[in-house]
């Protein structure tokens, strides 16, 4: 998934977390609620302003973020 158009960096908010779409949601926020056992759906219908894509950006981003880390022995 191309998430680069609904992963947002602002300085200005949430002290430059990544973000999705420009809103105060993090990609952080997104994980965390789908590591506490909440389903998609449930997400949906807590914060209806997010869809399908932005959870899946979330997820493609930090799997992005996970396979670019370099381990310096």
């Amino acid at each position: 998934m191309n998430y680069k158009g609904l992963i947002t960096i602002d300085p200005n908010k949430r002290s430059g977390k990544p973000c999705i779409r420009g809103m105060r949601i993090s990609v952080y926020d997104v994980l965390s609620w789908l590591a506490e056992g909440m389903t998609e759906a449930d997400i949906i219908e807590d914060y209806p302003e997010l869809k399908h894509e932005d959870i899946a950006a979330c997820l493609s981003f930090a799997a992005n973020r996970e396979h670019n880390i370099v381990a310096i022995v």
